[in-house]
């Protein structure tokens, strides 16, 4: 039988993961798996490091259930290894951003695990930042730099990427994203852009700016308009730059993103690119990286996309046709019609009995 590991951070949706986790556990095991619980400590890194030691141990599927960070964490943990086991999420936390990616519920615990009972996964891309670039090679083998740090969601920079790691843990439980909404209106009365070069795969941009993204999903800080256009699989970041602008043109630039048109603003560099490495250019003004909501340390920076890197439980069926490659769907496709083909079979077998 397949082994199965839930991380989980008790302390995640007022305990809503804890209160179920018998249920949850039944799902897994229904499914086939073999399925045993961790739950995360105060201790630093919990989840990541008992995400690695599972790995180890050989086990099959690693579930983290919690917030986005909880995930990140999860992600540390596997993703530097050669042999990385499949992933599932059951979210609990403020945005859930990926779980809105995956098509996973972000209401409720049970029925995000069920997921699971549809047998459908993505191989999805990572992101891999460090300040040593990226894949290196050591004694003959390529492996990941020692700094490495891996994310799922978006890398942020600048005065506004501020807001997700400002934001108290308790203000984040209680207010949601009325949290991050008084914390950003604040933040935007005392922007201050930074000069910086950009280097990505078809160019480079070297000036002030105001903030950068690096996103990997549709999903950023709960808006799907951000990054309309982005894939989950195809091996890319979507790369926005915002140049310096004032107060009224950020305001402005905030209203655009609610219907997508912010994609045409001429205050913003919007592009598709593998790999992009970020260098202050002023020793006075340090530029903060944010990844998947939490403090990553400062640039200089290099950030990688590893190309499908983890496969996740998903919910396949309810992902756009264009958030995933022709080839991933076009695999999801024959398995659908595989499985119609044999319930018409099946149902054409017992009419002849009768």
């Amino acid at each position: 039988m397949k082994r199965a590991r839930i991380i989980y951070n008790p302390s995640s949706g007022r305990e809503a993961v804890k209160r179920e986790m018998l249920d949850i556990i039944r799902v897994y095991e229904q499914a086939g798996y073999e399925t045993s619980t961790f739950a995360t400590t105060p201790e630093p890194l919990s989840a990541q490091n008992e995400a690695t030691r599972a790995a180890f141990e050989g086990f099959d599927l690693i579930v983290a259930a919690g917030g986005d960070g909880t995930i990140n964490e999860v992600v540390n943990g596997i993703a530097p290894l050669r042999r990385r086991p499949k992933m599932a999420i059951i979210p609990a936390g403020t945005t859930n951003d990926y779980a809105r990616a995956l098509k996973v519920s972000r209401d409720d615990p049970l029925e995000a695990a069920k997921v699971i009972l549809k047998g459908q996964t993505i191989k999805m891309d990572i992101g891999q930042v460090s300040m040593r670039g990226g894949w290196v090679e050591e004694e003959g083998q390529i492996v990941a730099p020692a700094d490495a740090r891996y994310f799922i969601n978006i890398a942020a920079l600048g005065t506004l990427s501020e807001v997700t790691y400002a934001v108290p843990s308790l203000m984040k439980s209680l207010y949601g994203y009325l949290a991050y909404l008084v914390k950003g209106a604040e933040l935007l009365t005392r922007l201050e852009p930074v000069k910086a070069k950009v280097v990505y795969d078809d160019g480079e941009y070297d000036g002030n700016i105001s903030m950068i993204f690096l996103a990997l999903t549709n999903s950023v800080g709960g808006f799907e308009s951000i990054v309309p256009d982005a894939k989950l699989d195809d091996g890319e970041f979507t790369l926005l730059i915002v140049k310096e602008a004032n107060l009224w043109q950020i305001t402005q630039l905030a209203a655009q993103v609610l219907n997508g048109s912010h994609i045409n603003n001429p205050q913003l560099i919007y592009k598709k690119t593998s790999k992009v490495e970020i260098t202050p250019l002023s020793e006075d003004h340090p530029i903060k990286v944010n990844l998947d909501g939490e403090y990553g340390g400062d640039a200089p920076m290099t950030f990688n996309n590893l190309k499908q890197h983890i496969e996740f439980v998903a919910d396949l069926s309810a992902i756009s046709v264009d958030a995933t490659t022709a080839k991933i769907q076009e695999e999801f496709v024959e398995q659908v019609e595989a499985m119609e083909a044999s319930t018409h079979k099946g149902d054409s077998d017992q009419e002849e009995k009768d």
